[in-house]
């Protein structure tokens, strides 16, 4: 403009850029990165399945594993209140770390109530089930004394795989230790983030860890201890020193006669079936 020979005042430009309604903006990730054939009736079929078991009085519970953490004296994203800034290493090599941990949550949908295990060897569906049957003995059952079924929303990679047959036949021995019918509705491909538990239950224990170097795994669990919301979130947290193998493999028995085990939905079957704690 003052080559124009006109002085405008930074208010000026201020006010030019909001009339036009230019501002500060974040990137937002809502361009998915394949169109996947079945989804929003998958979306739609969840609801169903949510409404109809909270209303009957059925356990609802959503799972999914958080990213590992390195234990260590290792830099973290978020800011802390503190007198002074706290020295970290200028690298995260793993060499340097007394260890890892990984995250598993289950989020009991119905009562606003989440659980998370602190597993320190291998994120497997062994692990994921046993964390399930540890939360439904300690606390779950006596809630849920009347009822048989159990929904179990998750993602379709990971340690709860879709196509894997692994986790379908830990998801059958979970069902006949607890004596429950369990019905599995996986989330479709790149829709991990519409999974539950992450607005419900890992956002606000993010918020907790922030800016916290986890020097051992005693703090990683009492800061998670700690989350709350003003709806009334509470979380439990429990540290799982269990090692686990990965390279178990399912029985071929149980794939050739899975039918026997597993009923699969007549809606996507891929993604949706229910698990029965007696053979068929």
């Amino acid at each position: 403009m003052l080559a124009k020979g006109c002085k405008v005042s930074r208010h000026d430009v201020n006010e030019l850029l909001q009339f036009f309604d230019y501002k500060r903006r974040r990137l937002i990730k809502s361009e998915s990165l394949k169109e996947v054939q079945g989804r929003n009736d998958q979306f739609e079929h969840i609801e169903e399945l949510k409404k109809a078991f909270i209303e009957n009085g059925f356990a609802c519970l959503s799972i999914d594993t958080k990213n590992k953490e390195l234990i260590g004296n290792f830099y973290r994203s978020g800011t802390y209140f503190g007198q002074e800034n706290q020295r970290v290493y200028d690298h995260d090599f793993p060499s340097y770390s007394s260890g890892k941990v990984i995250p598993h949550g289950i989020y009991d949908m119905a009562d606003n109530k989440g659980y998370l295990s602190l597993g320190t060897s291998h994120d497997t569906s062994e692990f994921v089930c046993d964390n399930i049957e540890h939360y439904w003995k300690e606390d779950l059952q006596w809630k849920y004394q009347d009822t048989e079924w159990m929904l179990l929303l998750c993602d379709s990679g990971g340690s709860n795989n879709c196509r894997h047959y692994l986790f379908k036949q830990d998801v059958y021995q979970l069902a006949q230790e607890l004596q429950m019918n369990i019905v599995v509705a996986h989330y479709p491909t790149y829709c991990s983030k519409y999974n539950p538990i992450e607005r419900k239950l890992f956002c606000h224990i993010h918020r907790q860890w922030e800016g916290v170097a986890f020097k051992n795994i005693q703090i990683v669990k009492e800061l998670a201890e700690k989350t709350s919301t003003q709806t009334g979130l509470e979380v439990k947290v429990r540290i799982n020193k269990k090692q686990y193998n990965t390279k178990r493999k399912y029985q071929q028995e149980f794939k050739q006669n899975i039918e026997n085990y597993v009923a699969f939905g007549d809606q996507l079957p891929l993604w949706n079936y229910t698990v029965f704690h007696k053979p068929l």
